[in-house]
């Protein structure tokens, strides 16, 4: 029996092999037991149990009142008919598991399919006609970006790239933090320190900051004149307005100097500030909606299983819960998105909670997905890092001090003799930046993160210049085959064993893909990369490439090779990171 209604079917020929099985497995089922049921799939720890294995038969025991093993052979002898041209066998083991191989000529096509579609390779229309939006970076104005925004950004920049390479309209929306009772602060600061807003720089306004909350626990009294300032500003007071946006323009030359450096483009800028004019309205829907309430001179939204949280202060002044509101609004609003994403830190869980929950009490998130992608911390030895203490570690110093590292690895490396001294610098700041990037996003996002320079750099581990050093190897390897006059083309080969466990690896990217953007977790991408890498290498020290042993082996390993650098280049760019061709 040939299973041609999945055979002919668009969807099995798009698919990845997962998700081709995953529809074989569930078609047997039915046939078997007329049960319609969702298989899970995964890769088994050893090599010796399959390229997948589904435990689908241990789920159904107590419903069909079978011993496991019995309904897993079942399933296997089922699918073994059904002769997908994927599988080379399906077997069923003890307790109840059905394991599948993939066919030596389906993992050769992966590798041609590779080679054809090259940088598209991984990518689908699985998004086509959705819309995401992506709330990230959101640095403070009149602070210096911090390295506690790295990750929001870097994260939220891979998951902008991910959800794009799925087809996906992808909108990035920059939430700055221009607003506030901070503002007052900075004002109150200049005003009392007789300073010219224009000629101080982010660095000059952050130490006004730092003074000032220094001042403030001697004397309380002085917050009263910041939010007395801020509550000014919030009226359209001429000299508050004048220094707070003299303020803003200081503090975006910063953040697009650094935003150049990490290689990072944001669709949009709008700050707090933006949604003033559109706070009363949301005010006045929640009012409408009764789910507001006045306590204590304030006015308040309660929840059945969370805190209640400011709407209106009793001085009138909006909040960020407010603001966060109305920006909800205007999303949905302005794009129709039906997924929004907000990568800000783990500490502002309980604040989205409520924001969430309003926003889904007023009607507005029907068919659409919220999600707080929450980040942990970046920690030095010495703890968390606060700008009010004054003991904020600045990005922009941690990058030079990356590049300058690389610029040391580059001097040394073979691969890079000959180059220009400007060619080098333009690597060491690929590298350098990349190192930083990686390391932030091979940890899930909500771990807290040690930052370590050694592990940032180890050429034999899991890192951006050991990825970025085996592509350059793939590309100098392709390089002297095009010189030997060798094409890597759509042909059919005979595979030994030697190439197995690199074919056996190479074809899951686009699940990892798909994964990663499931679970917004980039760092799916970087263990995939790094293992690929891994078994590239051993496959790259055992296996001569060029000086095969014959032509036909010769243009197998060539084909790999292409494929495996399309790969890592691809994932690598994904992820924000550049992929030099030398290093």
């Amino acid at each position: 029996m040939i299973f041609d209604t999945i055979v002919v079917s668009n969807r099995w020929l798009m698919a990845t092999f997962k998700s081709q099985l995953g529809i074989a497995i569930k078609q047997a089922v039915k046939e078997l037991y007329k049960l319609d049921i969702n298989p899970v799939l995964e890769h088994p720890t050893q090599d010796s149990h399959g390229d997948y294995s589904t435990n689908v038969a241990m789920v159904l025991a107590k419903r069909v009142s079978k011993k496991p093993l019995g309904i897993a052979k079942q399933v296997a002898e089922t699918i073994n008919n059904y002769q997908l041209p994927i599988a080379k066998s399906v077997e069923a083991v003890p307790p109840g598991f059905t394991n599948f191989w993939l066919s030596r000529e389906a993992l050769v096509n992966e590798v041609n399919q590779v080679n054809k579609v090259k940088e598209g390779y991984g990518g689908s229309n699985k998004g086509k006609g959705k819309t995401v939006v992506i709330d990230y970076s959101s640095p403070n104005v009149a602070k210096r970006f911090g390295i506690g925004h790295l990750r929001s950004t870097v994260i939220g920049q891979a998951l902008y790239n991910l959800y794009q390479f799925l087809g996906y309209k992808v909108v990035g929306d920059n939430h700055l933090g221009d607003w506030g009772t901070q503002f007052g602060v900075i004002i109150a600061g200049i005003k009392s320190s007789k300073l010219k807003v224009e000629n101080l720089t982010v660095g000059d306004l952050e130490g006004l900051y730092v003074e000032f909350y220094g001042k403030a626990k001697r004397d309380p009294k002085l917050m009263d004149g910041a939010r007395a300032w801020f509550k000014k500003l919030e009226e359209g007071d001429s000299e508050a307005r004048r220094i707070w946006e003299a303020v803003i323009d200081v503090s975006m030359q910063e953040f697009d100097r650094v935003y150049d450096l990490l290689g990072v483009k944001i669709d949009h800028a709008y700050g707090e500030s933006f949604y003033e004019d559109k706070v009363p309205a949301v005010i006045g829907e929640v009012r409408k909606s009764k789910l507001s309430k006045k306590s204590k001179g304030a006015e308040i939204v309660e929840f059945p299983e969370l805190p209640p949280v400011i709407l209106v202060k009793s001085d009138g002044a909006t909040t960020y819960f407010t603001r966060d509101l109305a920006t909800v609004k205007y999303r949905i609003d302005t794009w129709d998105p039906q997924v929004l994403l907000y990568e800000v830190g783990v500490d502002q869980k309980l604040h989205f909670q409520q924001v969430f929950e309003t926003a889904k009490l007023l009607g507005w998130t029907e068919g659409r997905k919220l999600t707080h992608v929450a980040h942990g911390l970046i920690r030095f030895k010495r703890g968390k890092l606060s700008t009010r203490r004054g003991q904020t570690v600045q990005l922009e110093d941690v990058l030079d001090e990356a590049i300058k590292r690389a610029r040391k690895i580059v001097d040394k490396s073979e691969t890079g003799r000959g180059l220009s001294d400007k060619e080098k610098g333009e690597i060491a700041r690929a590298v350098g930046i990349g190192a930083v990037k990686y390391f932030d996003l091979l940890h899930h996002p909500t771990t807290d993160i040690i930052f370590d320079w050694d592990k940032l750099f180890v050429m034999e581990g899991n890192s951006a210049p050991y990825l970025q050093y085996t592509y350059a190897r793939v590309l100098s390897v392709l390089r002297k085959a095009q010189k030997n006059k060798f094409k890597i083309e759509n042909l059919k080969f005979k595979v030994l064993d030697t190439e197995m466990t690199l074919l056996r690896y190479l074809y899951r990217f686009p699940e990892v893909v798909e994964e990663a953007v499931k679970n917004s977790s980039p760092n799916l991408v970087c263990n995939y990369l790094f293992e690929l890498a891994q078994h590239f290498n051993s496959f790259y020290a055992k296996a001569p490439i060029i000086g095969a042993e014959s032509k036909e082996v010769k243009e197998l390993r060539l084909a790999l090779t292409a494929a495996t650098g399309q790969v890592l280049g691809s994932g690598l760019t994904l992820l924000g990171i550049e992929t030099p061709e030398r290093l």
